[in-house]
């Protein structure tokens, strides 16, 4: 197991997965949940997101194979989703839209689907066409990390980073994202291209 443990690997996942997740970004959303007086449980929204995670990464095999769908074609496309997401942190445009409403907090919509989303569930998905698994649950593994700090100091980080901060990570990630979507989308066309032909 410690043979197939990839620094480069974890980074790839952890960058990937922190720019879609864009815990920073929601920090707004979070003061206005707390404004309105709701209570956002840390642990319980990243205990949450963590198990929709992995249970969708284990699972997602047999879904794929339920629909005769092979693991680059699953790529390809998550790395068009990925693009898109990129595009929308970049320009400040919503292309997806997000319609979830709900009076809870912790767990809808904190840990889905501000957390673990359709995209960032699509991306982990799309990262077993080209990382190992370990390497891929230790990057997830951080995001939550982080996930839980940023919700549990809430307003010390609001206070910290600041408006302008938080809109430079946004765009910053934004286009790491994008490169890592094309990235993925090269590296798994050509397997696609071979077997349709």
């Amino acid at each position: 197991m410690l043979g197939s443990i990839s620094i480069v690997e974890i980074l790839s996942t952890f960058i990937v997965m922190f720019a879609i997740i864009d815990i920073t970004g929601s920090i707004p959303i979070f003061i206005a949940m707390k404004e309105q007086g709701k209570s956002i449980k840390a642990l319980q929204a990243a205990g949450v997101a963590l198990l929709l995670f992995v249970v969708f990464f284990f699972a997602g095999d047999a879904l794929l194979r339920l629909f005769s769908i092979d693991a680059a074609s699953f790529a390809v496309a998550g790395a068009v989703v990925l693009f898109i997401l990129s595009i929308e942190m970049i320009t400040d445009r919503e292309l997806i839209k997000n319609n979830h409403r709900s009076s809870g907090a912790s767990i809808v919509p904190v840990a889905f689907p501000l957390i673990a989303g359709p995209g960032a569930i699509t991306a982990l998905l799309s990262l077993r066409a080209e990382y190992s698994v370990p390497n891929i649950m230790i990057g997830l593994l951080l995001n939550i990390v982080i996930d839980y700090l940023v919700i549990r100091y809430l307003s010390r980080l609001h206070k910290f980073l600041g408006g302008d901060i938080i809109f430079v990570i946004r765009k910053f990630f934004g286009v790491i994202l994008l490169a890592i979507a094309v990235k993925l989308f090269v590296g798994n066309i050509q397997s696609v291209v071979g077997t349709a032909l």
